[in-house]
């Protein structure tokens, strides 16, 4: 099947076209049809597999008659709302909106927290057509009267059980409570809980269920790899199996943000570029880290689960978990990054003795058992035992600490013949303040 075959106009098949996509993913096969006839739809798919595409190419067809190039702000209400959990989601939706729909005058705008205010102000004035954004900022906005829904034809709900898990159920009624009820509501997300299903059923209407992959499946294009090794080791296996590998671009999962930075901070000493991405850095900064990776200028991005969902890294070939997940289901969401669009990928897990708990409950969950391998020989790290002789000898790591200002004051000592007695160590001279008076000359 081609993307013709499914009733989209020329404007969104050029845009597909120049972004090198011929043949629509399982889930846009089965999604995009009922969305642009109108219907709910409830779709679950495994990450990877081209959701986002799936709503943002029929929402754009279903709003061309909107479209127009006027500078009056009341010719550009928000009449599609979508709601993401995570700022780099929300950047991601944002873009592929942009990306599909250039050839048509739709204007496009995501708000969320992390960044200054002002802009998302000024744009909300302006006007926009599709608004992307998670729901706290969405709130604030709404609270300072900047955004209006009358308008709204469009609800979407992206990653939805993760927006549950982030505890932002409260916030998403109050929102939906301020909508148009004559809409059309789609749900999408990698898993459903029954919790999700059973809030599908009062938000949705008669909807379309889309499932193209079992629940918590996990894609077939990405190979398991586990080793086994002491939890004082990690890092050291990193680095060996990124140097023996010559792995060159890699995002590495931890559990916390403490974690991340360490090992980040451990990589950089071991003269591997590498940067660490999780909540506590401003948005800016994960947005040039996550930009810089992208483009190869750093090779190790390290990060916590808020990447797990969101990040769009074409062709990326592995993922690490350096720390097994707590929840199992957050496994499948990391490896997802790997392995999409059809691309092969590798997901490595480094698990230690207090792990194993943690790996049942990911194999039980995918139903799978992970293939166990071996790591390098010791001789392959070459590099590190240079640079710890480096260390046993490099004075730096081993003298006192000498300022600069201080060495180039002081001369070089003179070196003392074997078996001398160090001298004892001169008294600091200090300048007198007053001098005694001087003593008159004999008579």
């Amino acid at each position: 099947m081609q993307f013709s075959d499914l009733g989209l106009t020329p404007e969104l098949l050029q845009s597909i076209e120049e972004q090198g996509y011929s043949e629509p993913t399982p889930v846009q096969q089965k999604a995009i049809p009922p969305i642009l006839l109108g219907r709910d739809v409830m779709a679950a798919a495994q990450t990877g597999t081209g959701k986002t595409a799936s709503f943002t190419l029929p929402m754009l067809q279903r709003l061309k008659g909107h479209a127009n190039s006027s500078v009056s702000p009341a010719r550009h209400p928000v009449r599609a709302l979508i709601l993401v959990p995570t700022r780099e989601l929300a950047a991601q939706v944002e873009e592929s909106a942009r990306t599909y729909g250039k050839n048509i005058p739709l204007r496009v705008a995501s708000v969320f927290g992390g960044v200054p205010i002002d802009p998302q102000i000024a744009a909300l004035r302006a006007g926009i057509e599709i608004l992307v954004a998670t729901p706290g900022r969405l709130l604030d906005h709404i609270q300072s009267k900047m955004v209006m829904f009358h308008a709204v034809e469009f609800l979407v709900l992206d990653e939805a059980d993760r927006m549950l898990d982030m505890g932002f159920l409260p916030d998403i009624k109050r929102i939906i409570a301020m909508l148009p009820h004559k809409r059309q509501t789609l749900l999408f997300s990698a898993t459903y809980s029954d919790e999700i299903r059973n809030l599908a059923a009062q938000w949705l209407r008669d909807p379309v269920q889309v499932e193209v992959a079992p629940r918590n499946a996990v894609t077939e294009t990405v190979t398991h790899t586990v080793y086994r090794v002491d939890s004082r080791a990690k890092r050291d296996a990193l680095v060996k199996l990124l140097r023996h590998r010559d792995m060159r671009q890699v995002l590495v999962f931890c559990n916390t943000k403490i974690g991340a930075n360490r090992l980040a901070y451990r990589l950089q000493k071991d003269q591997l570029n590498a940067a660490a991405i999780h909540s506590d850095r401003t948005q800016a900064e994960r947005m040039q880290a996550l930009a810089e990776f992208k483009e190869g200028q750093i090779r190790i991005l390290v990060a916590t689960d808020i990447a797990a969902r969101g990040l769009d890294i074409e062709q990326l070939p592995f993922v690490v978990n350096f720390d097994i997940p707590s929840n199992p289901e957050d496994y499948v969401h990391r490896i997802g990054r790997t392995g999409r669009a059809g691309l092969r990928g590798e997901a490595i897990s480094l698990v230690a003795l207090e792990d194993f708990d943690a790996l049942a409950a990911v194999e039980k969950l995918i139903k799978q058992k992970l293939q166990v391998a071996e790591m390098p020989p010791s001789g392959v790290d070459r590099q590190a035992r240079s640079n710890e002789k480096q260390r046993d000898t490099d004075p730096l790591f081993h003298q006192p600490y000498v300022s600069a200002h201080r060495a180039k004051a002081q001369p070089a000592a003179e070196p003392r013949p074997l078996g001398a007695v160090a001298s004892k160590k001169k008294e600091k001279q200090i300048a007198a303040l007053f001098l005694p008076p001087a003593s008159k000359p004999d008579a």
